[in-house]
């Protein structure tokens, strides 16, 4: 369900002349609609993405169902439940708020059964996580700049490659960047998405990533494309001088298209438990963050991080992955998560 706003064709300037692989046919530019459109999917697919989402949240949706079966209202359920939460990577700032406002409305509201509670949590799990929610934007500017990082392993270039053949599914003309020279292979891997989608793949031979990610946003402003994606290297965040580094690509990027990039996305793996916290906060610390992208949420993975992350660092979740197909990237819904997550 993405959103965008569609816009009128621009003209294209003079071609930048950067080295790119092969691209298709620029997509030809939406009519003039000046409201919000939102990008509603079928029921089918729909259906079909909650079961896989269920059936990716199920390690930590059975710990926590198991203990209302049954169950009477009493310290020890609280005390299950507050093992279960930090078990599924919640932490214990979100863990110790979640189950005061639970014990409190259990009081106010005289639930007396196990279902009756489990439901409240489900509500204060949803109201938790409901201002991470926000619809991804396209179309205030010609191009969109978006730059991308994720430490190694995240599933980062992969995301990037899902993300850009969904926006062109939904109209949307796009460029990448090959900007990711820490990572062996990375550019390949980038090629490959480009060439499976058509989609021109700006890179250099001496592979600096500021200049790689200058060029590509001259060439998209150029030739009037949608989106241009910059592929950023993959970087813990105890590497100070190449988080520098990542520092100095955002402002070359601002220096290619004043205002750019429009979005700074990090990609994260769902499995990594509080570490991914971590690197919330330092890449937020270093680069304002306007939205994350939680991949890998395929079956060993918890959960709860998004309940830490919406306590500690309320970086806005756009996308959450749960396998390697295309389809298997969603915008985050947090009733359908804690659906997923609660049952």
């Amino acid at each position: 369900m993405f959103s965008f706003f569609k816009k009128k064709p621009v003209a294209p300037e003079a071609p930048a002349a950067p080295v790119v692989a092969p691209a298709a046919a620029p997509v030809a530019a939406a009519p003039d609609v000046p409201d919000l459109l939102p990008i509603e999917e079928p029921a089918e697919k729909k259906q079909s993405w909650m079961a896989r989402l269920k059936a990716g949240l199920s390690k930590t949706s059975n710990n926590l169902s198991v203990l209302f079966v049954g169950a009477k209202i009493d310290d020890d359920l609280y005390d299950e439940l507050e093992a279960a939460l930090l078990m599924s990577d919640a932490g214990v700032d979100a863990t110790e708020y979640l189950l005061a406002e639970l014990k409190r409305k259990v009081k106010e509201d005289k639930l007396l059964d196990a279902a009756a509670v489990k439901a409240a949590l489900k509500q204060l799990m949803t109201d938790l996580l409901t201002p991470l929610q926000r619809p991804f934007e396209l179309g205030r500017h010609t191009p969109t700049v978006m730059m991308i990082s994720g430490v190694n392993g995240a599933g980062k270039t992969t995301t990037i490659g899902k993300l850009a053949k969904h926006m062109q599914t939904h109209g949307q003309s796009v460029l990448l960047a090959a900007g990711d020279t820490f990572r062996a292979a990375a550019r390949e891997q980038l090629m490959v998405w480009g060439q499976r989608n058509n989609i021109t793949v700006i890179s250099q031979a001496s592979g600096d990533p500021a200049a790689v990610s200058f060029d590509a946003v001259q060439s998209g402003k150029a030739k009037g494309v949608d989106v241009v994606m910059v592929d950023t290297a993959g970087r813990l965040p105890t590497q100070l001088h190449l988080m520098e580094e990542l520092k100095k690509v955002q402002r070359v990027i601002g220096k290619g298209m004043e205002g750019a990039p429009h979005e700074t996305l990090l990609v994260i793996d769902g499995n990594t438990g509080q570490n991914a916290l971590a690197q919330v906060k330092a890449f937020d610390d270093a680069l304002k963050l306007t939205g994350l992208v939680i991949t890998k949420l395929d079956g060993t993975a918890k959960g709860g991080i998004l309940a830490a992350i919406a306590r500690v660092r309320p970086v806005p979740v756009y996308f959450i992955g749960v396998g390697e197909k295309i389809e298997d990237l969603q915008p985050f819904v947090a009733a359908e998560f804690v659906e997923a997550l609660l049952g």
